[in-house]
Formats: C-alpha cells, sequence, structure tokens
C-alpha cells in the first residue's frame, strides 16, 4: 500500500470516530462515485443524465439540513470519548452536562437549551493548566451562600465535578463567619434570603469593607441588566441566573487562578 494510501486510509479512521466525521466521510464518498458515474455520463439517457445533475445539486443542501438538525437538537451527540483528550475528561464532561441539564430543567417557564459544544469547551478550559508546587496548591473551595441549600445541588454537583469544592452557609453571619478562618478562591451568594430582599448585597459590602477582596458571584432567579450594573458598583464580579453561565464563571475565577 502506497503512503497516500495509507494517508487516505487513516483519514478515513479518524473521521469514524464522531457522527460528525461520519458524515463528512458519507459526503466525500457519495462525491467520490458520483466523480466516477460523471466520467461514464455518456453512456447514460438523458433522463439518468438529469436525475444525477439533479443528485448532485440536491445532496448538499440535505447534508446541510440534516447537519443543522442535529446541531440544534442534538448537539450532545455530535461528540465522543476520542475528542477529548483522555477518559477522564470525557467523563468529567459528562458529569457536569447532565448536572446541568437537571439544573435548567428546574426552569421549564423559559426556554433553555444545553449549548453543549459551549460546555465542552468550558470542561477542557476548567483544567489546570500545570501542575503547581506541593507549596502552592490551588485553592479549589467555593463557599456557596443560600438560605435554601437543596435548590443548587444539580449546579453544585456540575461544578464539583472539574474538581472545585464546597462549603455550604445559609446565612450572611454564618458566611461572614466561615470566611474569617478560610480563604476561599470564590463566592456564591444568592439574593433574597430570610434576612432581607437585599441580603446578597448586604454580604458583599461587609466583605469589601473588611477588605475581603475574594470573587462573588450572585446565582439568583433574575438576570436584568440593572442587577449586572449594581453588582460591579458594590465590587461584585457577576450575576447571573443561568447554571452554564454560573459553571463558567465560577470555574474560570476559580481554576484559572494559577495558584
Amino acid at each position: 500500500m502506497s503512503k497516500g494510501q495509507v494517508g487516505i486510509v487513516d483519514a478515513a479512521k479518524g473521521l469514524a470516530h464522531n457522527p460528525l466525521g461520519i458524515i463528512a466521510l458519507f459526503i466525500v464518498l457519495v462525491y467520490g462515485f458520483a466523480s466516477l458515474v460523471a466520467t461514464f455520463a455518456n453512456s447514460f439517457t438523458p433522463a439518468d443524465r438529469f436525475l444525477l445533475i439533479c443528485f448532485l445539486v440536491a445532496f448538499p443542501f440535505a447534508v446541510l439540513g440534516v447537519f443543522t438538525y442535529l446541531v440544534v437538537n442534538h448537539s450532545g451527540k455530535l461528540f465522543s470519548p476520542t475528542d477529548f483528550k483522555d477518559d477522564k475528561t470525557y467523563l468529567m464532561a459528562l458529569q457536569v452536562t447532565m448536572g446541568l441539564a437537571a439544573a435548567e430543567a428546574k426552569h421549564p417557564s423559559r426556554e433553555n437549551r444545553l449549548d453543549i459544544p459551549r460546555i465542552m469547551t468550558m470542561v477542557q478550559e476548567s483544567l489546570p493548566q500545570k501542575t503547581l508546587p506541593v507549596d502552592r496548591k490551588q485553592n479549589n473551595s467555593v463557599l456557596w451562600v443560600d438560605d435554601h441549600p437543596m435548590n443548587n445541588v444539580h449546579e453544585r454537583q456540575a461544578i464539583e465535578a472539574v474538581g472545585i469544592k464546597f462549603d455550604l452557609a445559609e446565612s450572611t453571619a454564618e458566611a461572614l463567619k466561615k470566611m474569617s478562618p478560610q480563604k476561599y478562591a470564590a463566592v456564591i451568594s444568592d439574593m433574597e434570603r430570610k434576612e432581607g430582599p437585599r441580603e446578597g448585597y448586604a454580604l458583599l459590602d461587609r466583605m469589601r469593607d473588611n477588605g475581603n477582596l475574594t470573587p462573588l458571584f450572585f446565582y439568583a432567579s433574575s438576570n436584568e441588566p440593572e442587577y449586572q450594573r449594581e453588582t460591579q458598583e458594590h465590587g461584585g464580579q457577576g450575576y447571573t441566573d443561568s447554571p452554564q453561565e454560573i459553571f463558567q464563571l465560577v470555574t474560570k475565577a476559580v481554576m484559572g487562578r494559577g495558584g
């Protein structure tokens, strides 16, 4: 077998690893056969040639339609373990996806669609970029402040899948007490608690007044622009109601610290 033939075989094996590659391989094969058939087109009847031309013209649009349908409705099925650097990363991505899917399912009143390619990218980006010395171990602890912690079980499971650990607090006082002896890589807080409808800002203000500059992200039931603006004014780093976005914000803050 020549080097060219070996290269073709290797390319075909690579394309066959996931559904997108199989579609690409099928396109190549179909047009290869079509080109071969076109070489002998003179031996066809006019009706046969017309059908061949119609097929060659319509086929790309059919493939585009199938591809669009898969990306929009079944994007999670377009990846395989070989798209990740190792099995651990693949399993991690599955855990994250399942956790975020369960979290999104809690919001039936709005249209939520998991952005699977984005999640896969976030999982890859959340992995430590380097091994830190023993005396500079990365702080992977996050404090989640919410008076109803069971409401965020699935979100925590998704974030824990990439190696982040959580401590829980149900009030501002408890949160500040836990912050005193323990330094966290980030803090997640709800906004309205038993103490008041804007207790999240009260916590943030107390932290900043105490000189605590730990990144704080609000995870609440709304995502209006005024909340984003006010969060910045109080010294916060983000405000969202999206499970996918809180995953991205927190993993970037924690895993991107570098020590």
